[in-house]
């Protein structure tokens, strides 16, 4: 067991770290406030520039080759810059890693070089429907076969980044008649493709910043080409990166947490009351003790599961556990971190509020924290 960051890792930690300090953090509030997608298109292209829109893609089509656990850090670094941009960051490498898995040569050869050099600002991962959230097996978009196309048809809710998305992986069910997860097939469909419409963004508690659309298919009409692998073999596709996803997660919650606590620590050692820094207090200290170890631990499951997915082992039920134990730790430290400030941390002056608004959202969205215990349970007992 090697606890250490490699050469590569640390360098690609530092370029996030310092990129959330310069970039991101001091737009965080702007975009939180609203201030616009001009912003946010900034903010992706420096990160695609810097090879972050890539991070486990050959550099055969122009990503980084970084590896998993890299992306976990670089996602965790970010994150306490700006979880708006970030969130948009993860999504984007996720689209990107599924094209590599399973896209043909020349799926990959004309996405992927888009993606990473900024060319396509984001990638759209559209799986969820009103019917299918925790359940996707359970949707209902479909796509018809018209001699050489596809026509798609049906609606996608709250997909990150729409709006500025340039190519939209999209899952739909090619044959209704076989058992249920199994008809489904995965798409892309470039942006400005007709029958491609992209809805109001939906005014969220939370990571305000980015964009979160409904995405309508209305008689969208694809060639065959844009299906990705293998015919009503999409659900596997999905499963498999959605895995992948929950380290993002993990790592994007895990980065707020952080942020949150280092904010909260640098105040109560300048506050004073009755006399001393709030520093001082026990009680105070044994607050930041706890969420300290619980943040620490959920690193560690992190980066076990993000090396098990370098090493091509199986890790779906660590990264679920690493996405539950993250994000639940991430709404402990967010609230304690606030709590720390008292009257001064529900002001928003100060990030505090902000930071526990962004971190609510990590329990909910790749899978909540109750499907991952159904994960992590079934894979648990399928082992003995």
């Amino acid at each position: 067991m090697d606890f250490f960051p490699t050469g590569e890792h640390q360098l690609i930690a530092d370029t996030a770290l310092r990129l959330s300090a310069d970039l991101l953090e001091p737009n965080a509030d702007a975009l939180d406030q609203g201030g616009g997608r001009e912003v946010m298109l900034k903010n992706l292209k420096t990160l695609a520039e810097n090879g972050f829109m890539g991070l486990n893609v050959s550099a055969d089509y122009g990503g980084t080759e970084a590896g998993t656990v890299s992306f976990a850090l670089a996602i965790e670094a970010l994150s306490g810059g700006c979880a708006a941009t970030t969130v948009t960051v993860s999504v984007t490498n996720m689209v990107g890693e599924v094209i590599q898995a399973v896209g043909s040569k020349d799926q990959k050869a004309y996405y992927l070089p888009k993606l990473t050099d900024g060319t396509y600002p984001a990638g759209a991962f559209c799986l969820t429907e009103a019917s299918a959230g925790s359940d996707p097996s359970a949707m209902k978009t479909r796509a018809v076969k018209d001699g050489n196309h596809y026509v798609l048809n049906g609606t996608k809710l709250y997909i990150s980044s729409a709006e500025y998305a340039g190519v939209f992986v999209v899952w739909a069910v090619t044959d209704p008649d076989a058992p249920k997860g199994k008809g489904i097939s995965c798409f892309l469909v470039e942006a400005g493709t007709p029958g491609l419409i992209i809805g109001k963004a939906e005014k969220k508690m939370g990571q305000t910043g980015s964009a979160t659309n409904e995405v309508v298919f209305d008689g969208c009409r694809v060639p065959a080409t844009a299906m990705m692998g293998a015919e009503n073999d999409g659900f596997r596709v999905a499963v498999g990166e959605l895995s992948g996803g929950r380290i993002g997660v993990a790592s994007l919650a895990l980065g707020i947490a952080r942020k949150a606590m280092h904010t909260a620590k640098t105040y109560i050692k300048e506050r004073e009351q009755f006399g001393r820094p709030l520093a001082d207090m026990q009680g105070i200290q044994w607050m930041i003790a706890d969420r300290e170890t619980e943040l620490e631990a959920a690193r560690l499951l992190i980066l076990q599961a993000a090396a098990l997915k370098d090493a091509g082992k199986p890790f779906s039920k660590e990264a679920s556990m690493a996405k539950l134990f993250a994000s639940e730790a991430a709404q402990k430290a967010t609230y304690t971190a606030l709590q720390l400030h008292g009257g001064a941390g529900y002001i928003k002056d100060y990030p505090l509020e902000r930071y526990a608004r962004d971190a609510r959202i990590t329990t909910i969205y790749e899978g909540t924290s109750e499907i991952q215990r159904l994960i992590i349970a079934r894979e648990t007992l399928k082992a003995l």
